[in-house]
């Protein structure tokens, strides 16, 4: 019998200990214990499954791997430290040097740093393009091109990207796509049923939803992943921790609540954003005036829980719905029950160069609100202190 997706964040992956506990168990520890000198041979070679060393093999890991793994559909996942460590290992584990990479213009400042900065000093070339213009992608394919990358939706404006195209654009090149699901998670869109080859999560958002710790995962084909990425998450030990792992299982339990009641959340306050008179913009997929509406809807069950808008008046005037809030908390974190706001041009992009941010779109003015639990009518208060005035 195949279960549901409500069902499988809570059961799926789990495996039991000879004391039969209910809750998954926490194994806090480095190292496994080995029978015979045969026996350890054997498990560090591969010849014989079983746990070795907590930096590549736990218990716990291997549950929140499993769990999410059922989740997407895929056949593996990998876990990580966190999200920027899932996309450094899949690119170090599939990329070598004078390979190219086409990638979305509109992903987290980070992952730019990442790809044009770090390494490119390895002899990996990157690309950026819109993540919405088909034909640019396929205008920077090269003959060396091995992978394509994107967000979707894209943070912070909230670009959707066609990933059954862009599936397609990739397989005649011979390159793989991977997809960034972090702000949909499985409950909303699957990516790899659109065609694409990998899935990358920063599970420290909405898979743990409550802003409480770090992790990230890789997931895909069995070749992909465990004969790939693996590897190099053994040998260069980007490891989620067991404590991590066990904190997300508890938030996976909840995952498809806390995903659709958020965007639910999310898209009343989109709607009642779009109609303040001191609102330049609202980039909201859940809205009919979203370019990428009908597209959305069409890939994903919901708009998601990411609302971003721009303030007339620039800088001055964002900054000061910022430092109005009360309510609301100042950070650069996303995903979490409790509402955050931030401000991407000086924050979570305020490291690329201002020519990257105007070509993703990001100005002054524009803040990203992640909205949580709390009552929609209480965000919108604490909002109003500073668009209002």
């Amino acid at each position: 019998m195949k279960n549901s997706l409500a069902t499988l964040g809570v059961r799926a992956g789990q495996a039991r200990t000879g004391f039969h506990e209910h809750s998954e168990a926490l194994f806090l520890t480095s190292s496994f214990v080995f029978d015979n000198a045969a026996q350890a041979a054997a498990r560090f070679t591969g010849g014989e499954d079983g746990f070795v060393y907590s930096r590549f093999t736990n218990p716990t890991v291997t549950m929140f791997q499993d769990r999410l793994a059922a989740l997407e559909g895929a056949e593996a996942c990998v876990a990580t430290a966190s999200g920027m460590s899932a996309i450094l290992a899949m690119s170090m584990a599939l990329l070598k040097s004078g390979d190219h990479v086409v990638c979305s213009n509109a992903v987290f400042g980070a992952t730019v740093q990442l790809y044009s900065g770090i390494l490119a000093r390895f002899g990996i070339q990157t690309t950026f393009v819109s993540p919405t213009e088909i034909a640019a992608w396929q205008r920077a394919l090269k003959p060396n091109t091995r992978l394509l990358f994107l967000e979707t939706p894209s943070n912070p404006l909230g670009m959707v990207s066609d990933i059954a195209a862009l599936a397609a654009v990739a397989k005649k090149a011979g390159a793989l796509l991977a997809v960034d699901n972090a702000l949909c998670t499985p409950v909303l869109q699957r990516p790899l049923e659109f065609g694409a080859d990998l899935v990358i999560h920063s599970a420290t958002k909405y898979l743990d939803g409550q802003g409480r710790v770090l992790g990230g995962a890789v997931l895909g084909s069995k070749a992909l992943v465990l004969d790939g990425v693996f590897g190099f998450l053994r040998t260069a030990g980007p490891t989620l921790s067991a404590f991590n792992a066990w904190v997300i299982l508890k938030g996976m339990e909840t995952l498809e609540l806390r995903m659709l009641a958020q965007s639910e959340r999310a898209l009343e306050l989109a709607r009642w954003l779009e109609a303040h008179p001191r609102v330049a913009r609202v980039f909201y997929p859940g809205l009919a005036s979203h370019p990428q509406h009908a597209l959305a809807m069409r890939q994903q069950r919901a708009g998601g829980a990411i609302v971003s808008f721009e303030v007339k008046g620039g800088r001055e005037a964002a900054w000061k719905v910022v430092d109005s809030t009360r309510l609301i908390s100042i950070t650069g974190n996303l995903g979490d029950v409790k509402t955050t706001i931030t401000h991407p041009a000086t924050t979570t992009h305020g490291r690329i160069t201002p020519e990257a941010r105007a070509a993703a779109g990001i100005g002054d003015g524009l803040l990203r609100v992640s909205v949580g639990l709390e009552a929609v009518e209480d965000v919108k208060a604490d909002l109003e202190r500073g668009l209002g005035s």
